[in-house]
């Protein structure tokens, strides 16, 4: 069976818990998984040790995780020797068409900067997390969160991450795989 590493880079957690849905999906299909944070990462990981690679990226004001970018421009011509995938956590990708357009965007400019066109591609839905905010960026993500996703009550958090999505993106990168490496 394939084996593969998961990196990830998150900025609230989200990102974080959907690297572990992934993993443990692989897992259960009886694959062998590695699961990395990009802040705890040793930079000259052997992705060679693995059969196959997930990227993952919360995207924050409009741009993915800084050590994530660096991440795939050091590695981007092992990249393309490998089955690979990106997914992408943004509240963008849980709203309406208009943001979802604008989820797609951030992936288009991720791709035009690295020069890295993942083999598959996945947006799922962020999380609005009040409850952790300081009073500023309570408010300022209560506008943005009521603009889209009628999220506008700071008494409470909010996950827009459809797990099973999650779930049926992991077992289409394992089959993907495994044709690929079989």
């Amino acid at each position: 069976m394939p084996s593969f590493l998961i990196v990830y880079g998150t900025g609230e957690g989200q990102t974080a818990k959907v690297a572990r849905q992934l993993g443990e999906t692989l897992s259960e299909l009886g694959h062998a998984v590695r699961i990395e944070d990009i802040d705890e990462i040793d930079a000259d990981v052997g992705l060679g040790d693995h059969d196959a690679l997930l990227i993952g990226s919360s995207i924050h004001a409009g741009r993915h995780h800084g050590k994530v970018i660096d991440f795939i421009e050091m590695h981007v011509d092992e990249l393309a020797t490998m089955p690979n995938g990106f997914f992408q956590v943004s509240l963008s990708s849980a709203g309406d068409d208009v943001a979802r357009a604008t989820a797609a965007g951030y992936i288009d400019s991720l791709i035009e900067r690295t020069k890295w066109t993942p083999d598959r591609i996945g947006q799922f839905g962020g999380a609005l997390r009040y409850s952790e905010y300081g009073f500023l960026k309570r408010a300022m993500m209560r506008r943005l969160g009521g603009r889209s996703l009628d999220a506008t009550d700071t008494t409470r958090d909010y996950e827009y991450t459809d797990w099973d999505e999650v779930r049926t993106f992991a077992e289409d990168f394992a089959s993907f795989v495994t044709q690929r490496v079989s």
